[in-house]
Parts: C-alpha cells; sequence; structure tokens
C-alpha cells in the first residue's frame, strides 16, 4: 500500500508545479522542442528542447525566477544572495532586476567572462572567491550568515526544481510520444525537476542523466547510492562542475533517474560543434552533455529530447572548437 505522506508530497508538488507554470508564462512562453535528423538513426527519432533563447541564454531563469517571485510573496525585497558558476548567477541577477531585488552573486575566480558580464549587466553586486563551486557557496554561507541576506541556492532551495520541472511538462505536452529525456546533471535541480514532471504525466519515461567525466560526484552518488565527494572537478562544462553531492539531492535522483551517462571533455566539444555545424545552434559545454551522450550512444533507441540548456560559450572555447570546423 502507498504511504500516504508519499501522495501528500506529489499533490504538493503538482500544485507547485502549476504555479510554477502559471507565473512564468507571464515572463516567457514555452521553449521550442525540434527535430535533430542529424542525431536520428534507424532505430530512433531525435528532438532537441531549446533553452538557450530563453532571458540571459539559459534554462536558468526558470528556476530562479520562480523561487524569487516565493521568496518576496514570502519576505518581500529583501537582499538575497547565490552562489554560481556563471548561469545561475546570472538568473538571480535577472530574476532580481525583474523583481527589484538587491542580488549579490559569489562566483569561482576565473569564471566565464560571457557570464560574469551578464551579471553585472543586470546591476548585481558581484563577489569572485575560491578556486571552483564550493568555494564560492561556502563563501556565500558566510556572507549569508553575516549580514542576514536570503541564499538562494541553486542545489538545496525547495522551489528551484518546481521552475525547472515547467520543462519536464511542456515536452510531455509537445510531445506525447516521448519516450526518454537526455538531461544534463550538475547540481541536479534540473533533473529533479524535469524527472518528477515527466513521470508525473507518464510514469512510463525513462530519465537519463548526463555527467562530466571529469565532474563524476553525482554519478558516482547516483551509482552507489549515498553523497560522494571528489577532490576537484575540472571540466569545460562548468555547469556540470560539482564536486560535492548533497544526500537529500542523492535520494531523490536514486528514485527518479533511470540510468546516467558520462562524457568526456573531447565528447563535448565534439557535440557543440555538431549542434552548431548540423542544428545551427550554439551550446556551451554544459548545454551539449546530453548531445554528446546520444553521439557516444549508438544503442539508444526510440522517441528521444535531448536538452539543449544554454548558450554562454567562453571566448576560449569558441578557439578550441575550430579544430572540428
Amino acid at each position: 500500500m502507498e504511504r500516504e505522506g508519499s501522495q501528500v508530497e506529489r499533490e504538493g508538488c503538482s500544485r507547485a508545479i502549476r504555479q510554477a507554470q502559471t507565473l512564468l508564462a507571464s515572463h516567457f512562453a514555452p521553449t521550442p522542442l525540434v527535430r535533430a535528423r542529424s542525431l536520428d538513426s534507424e532505430t530512433r527519432s531525435v528532438y532537441l528542447k531549446i533553452e538557450s533563447d530563453l532571458p540571459t541564454g539559459s534554462f536558468k531563469v526558470r528556476g530562479a525566477v520562480y523561487a524569487m517571485s516565493r521568496h518576496v510573496e514570502r519576505n518581500g525585497t529583501t537582499p538575497v544572495i547565490a552562489a554560481s558558476t556563471g548561469n545561475h548567477g546570472a538568473a538571480v541577477a535577472y530574476a532580481g532586476w525583474l523583481l527589484n531585488v538587491p542580488v549579490t552573486i559569489f562566483l569561482p575566480e576565473g569564471a566565464n567572462p560571457v557570464k560574469t558580464r551578464r551579471i553585472l549587466d543586470l546591476g548585481a553586486r558581484l563577489v569572485a572567491t575560491g578556486p571552483d563551486l564550493s568555494a564560492a557557496i561556502d563563501a556565500a554561507y558566510a556572507e549569508a550568515d553575516r549580514t542576514g541576506a536570503f541564499f538562494l541556492h541553486d542545489a538545496t532551495d525547495p522551489d528551484i526544481p518546481a521552475g525547472t520541472a515547467t520543462i519536464g511538462t511542456e515536452i510531455v505536452t509537445q510531445l506525447p510520444a516521448v519516450e526518454a529525456i537526455f538531461v544534463p546533471m550538475g547540481d541536479t535541480a534540473l533533473i529533479r525537476g524535469v524527472a518528477t514532471a515527466a513521470k508525473q504525466l507518464k510514469p512510463s519515461i525513462r530519465i537519463i542523466g548526463v555527467a562530466a567525466a571529469n565532474a563524476p560526484a553525482y554519478f558516482l552518488s547516483w551509482r552507489g547510492g549515498e553523497a560522494v565527494s571528489t577532490e576537484t572537478a575540472h571540466t569545460i562544462a562548468d555547469g556540470l562542475a560539482v564536486r560535492r553531492a548533497l544526500a537529500p539531492n542523492v535520494t531523490a535522483i536514486t528514485s527518479l533517474v533511470d540510468d546516467v551517462r558520462l562524457v568526456e571533455e573531447e565528447d563535448l566539444l565534439a557535440a557543440m560543434a555538431h549542434l552548431s555545424s548540423r542544428e545551427q545552434l550554439i551550446a556551451e559545454p554544459a548545454a551539449a552533455a546530453a548531445t554528446a551522450a546520444l553521439m557516444k550512444d549508438s544503442a539508444a533507441t526510440g522517441i528521444i529530447v535531448a536538452l539543449v540548456t544554454g548558450k554562454n560559450v567562453a571566448p576560449e572555447l569558441l578557439e578550441r572548437l575550430q579544430k572540428y570546423a
């Protein structure tokens, strides 16, 4: 017999997703789902869910705008802090600009300059600190403790996945025959939201996460069923560069995610080049991860959707892509 608590949790989750859909619809339309025949085979049909034309060039505005709106409902326009490798920071800065909330973003030193510029252009205060996202998160927690500001943490905020879940709802609505969704897997807010919504609408759907081989904390955690940390997360896919898995997120993905694939750095570059030349899409490394997994996996069959999650490519990576032209 199903636990009553599970049913209550699901109903609450569905309600939050509907609320996020209604709120986000007032800011932007559903994103396109397009056929990608260059990734097809005799046994599969591939579609791309293109999130890169949203404000700030990334899917992250879905979660940030919804979570920031809930924050304002509860607390008014009090200051907000976030830590990010770039896209979440830009999304929180955008949400702050939209809702007149003062925002401070903590980034690792040497962060993607395209993403850094977006944050500054949106009027947020920026603090560069530490070598990676984990260090930036630690600094953001310290600042929040010191100032009392609200820390909108992408990996732990309960409202973020309701925003990202709207992607899963859109996919199943746009393509009811979909059988599998390939999702880049960084801090897991994206895949938790997409999987929750998609499986509520179509329980048979398979969710495949894609992690960077150079940042495998959540892959190892999903495989082993407990939170794992790695010493480093040195990958060109800054959106996947997580080295500390969080236990609640591991619990969630072990129940929601059917499989996880690892992609190498060269796979990511090849997928970026493929999307550019064959599908006329600019994709940053993390955004190309789902495509990279499909390019490696000739055995994947059925009607498949791969997420393309952002287009904020660092200039030095554009130069590296020339070898694939």
